[in-house]
């Protein structure tokens, strides 16, 4: 029976690593925006990655849910918290990016899993097992070393990791699916993003249509990187389960460590590098023990008679 379901197993998995390997490489992207400010790629970001799922929902014939989402008012609050979460999370990448602070970017997206189980645990009742508390002490202590060891709180992977962890938390219990959560969220900052690039152009310091026909088909395609990598990661979760795809999420964080380092010759130094191993450390530790106990579960299942 498991042989029926090995294509579309290898298909998920491709699927999410595709996902993640997007994710990973868009510092490229945003480093490729740099004549534009944050702020403005942020915008565009907003607008454009609305236009494009739209497209999307109509191409499948699937925009009937949003008028009644739009008039649900616990939903429109629900997606209206976290599209500021997620407009926050996205305006520090990009200004970390297209600032010198890929690394540092890295560690916030490494660190976000373990606080994603941590806030479980606070809001959801969810139990950490002991090997999962274990791991989150180990990030903690990376986190406090390259605190105290540097003189610098590192706000940006902490910001990174709350506002995705929150965001997540609340896109966790909420109604709609990726793309429907992703239309409502852009749709909501969508006249704060228009107005804001309406009056980059009246000031004269927008980018758009002034830099040559290439940049501003990179600013217009911010859409597709965005939406991208939410359709191949909501195909490849349909196909795997779901420790599979939180264990193949350490990609991106990883790639963008090494663009950080290698492409753009971010230095990292022995006692940054000694807090970055506490935290990885921490994930070995969480992702074996996550490993485990699904494979535990699933042997437990296999051994028990059908009814």
């Amino acid at each position: 029976m498991n042989t029926r379901h090995d294509p579309e197993s290898r298909r998920g998995v491709l699927f999410a690593a595709g996902a993640y390997v997007l994710w990973g490489l868009l510092p490229v992207y945003w480093k490729a925006l740099i004549a534009a400010s944050p702020t403005e790629i942020l915008a565009h970001r907003m607008v454009w990655s609305l236009v494009f799922v739209v497209l999307i929902l109509a191409v499948r014939q699937n925009l009937a849910w949003l008028g009644p989402a739009l008039q649900d008012r616990r939903t429109l609050l629900t997606f209206s918290v976290s599209s500021v979460l997620l407009s926050v999370n996205w305006g520090i990448y990009i200004w970390a990016v297209n600032t010198g602070h890929i690394v540092e970017t890295s560690l916030g997206y490494f660190i976000s899993p373990l606080l994603i189980s941590l806030l479980g645990m606070l809001f959801l009742r969810e139990r950490l097992r002991p090997l999962q508390i274990g791991a989150f002490a180990l990030a903690l202590v990376g986190v406090l070393w390259l605190t105290f060891s540097h003189g610098e709180f590192p706000w940006i992977a902490l910001s990174l990791a709350g506002t995705w962890g929150v965001y997540g938390l609340i896109r966790k219990t909420a109604s709609l699916g990726s793309l429907q959560g992703l239309t409502v969220e852009t749709l909501v900052v969508l006249p704060f993003a228009i107005l804001y690039l309406l009056y980059l152009e009246y000031v004269g310091v927008g980018t758009f249509g002034h830099l040559g026909a290439g940049f501003t088909l990179l600013l217009v395609s911010v859409g597709i990187a965005t939406a991208t990598p939410l359709l191949l990661f909501a195909s490849a979760a349909r196909r795997v389960t779901l420790t599979t795809v939180g264990l193949m999420q350490y990609i991106a964080p990883t790639i963008q460590f090494l663009i950080g380092t290698l492409v753009y010759g971010e230095v990292v130094s022995q006692s940054k590098l000694l807090g970055f191993v506490f935290v990885w450390t921490g994930l070995l530790i969480y992702s074996v023990e996550a490993v485990y106990q699904s494979t535990r579960i699933a042997g437990v299942g296999q051994a028990t008679p059908a009814e």
